[in-house]
Formats: C-alpha cells, structure tokens, sequence
C-alpha cells in the first residue's frame, strides 16, 4: 500500500471512529445502546435487520456461490425483504413487549 492508501485509511477511521463518539453522546444504559432508547420508527428498525443479513460476507461470497452453483440461491435473496417485514411486525413487538435485547434472551425469558 502507498502513502496516500495509509492516509485515506486512517482518515476514514478516524472519521468513523469520531462519528460515533458524537452520535453515542447522551447514552446512559444497555435500552440507549441496543434500543435506541425505543424510539425508532419500525421501517429503521427494518432496514437495520436487513442491513444486518446483508453483510459483507454475502457481497463477498454471492459472486463465488453464483460461479460454482449457478443463480439459484437467488430465490433466497428475493424473499428475504418479505422475511424482514414478517420478523418486524411478529418478532419485534414481542421482544418489546417482554423487554427482551436478543432471540436468546427471549428463549430464556419463554422457558423460565
């Protein structure tokens, strides 16, 4: 790597790294850091758990799935926008309602 890739590299960090000191003032507890202090709107909270299953690993990994297996995994990906909403409306109000963080937590909280 150059000089100039090092610098842009730091940059960014450091941009990224500032941002979110700036955006995390004012948190006092775990419901601020998990829940956003429960005040987002449900189509953020949605395009959070999207942004979630869609991670680098996928960008990084479709191309070679496609290479080796052919598009039919695709299906799997037309679904998923479906799948989010479905968790949203079922999933989501649940975790809510039972003050829950995690689907573990959850789990514990349905067993005891």
């Amino acid at each position: 790597m150059s000089i100039t890739d090092w610098i842009v590299l730091s940059a960014t960090l450091v941009i990224i790294i500032l941002y979110g000191v700036w955006k995390s003032r004012g948190q006092q507890n775990m419901d601020d850091y998990f829940m956003g202090s429960r005040s987002m709107p449900w189509y953020i909270v949605l395009l959070s758990i999207m942004g979630t299953q869609a991670s680098a690993v996928t960008f990084i990994s479709a191309p070679g799935q496609a290479y080796m297996d052919g598009m039919r995994f695709v299906q799997y990906y037309f679904g998923l926008p479906l799948a989010m909403v479905v968790i949203c409306v079922v999933f989501v109000p649940i975790f809510r309602k039972l003050n829950v963080y995690t689907a573990y937590e959850y789990r514990n909280s349905a067993s005891t």
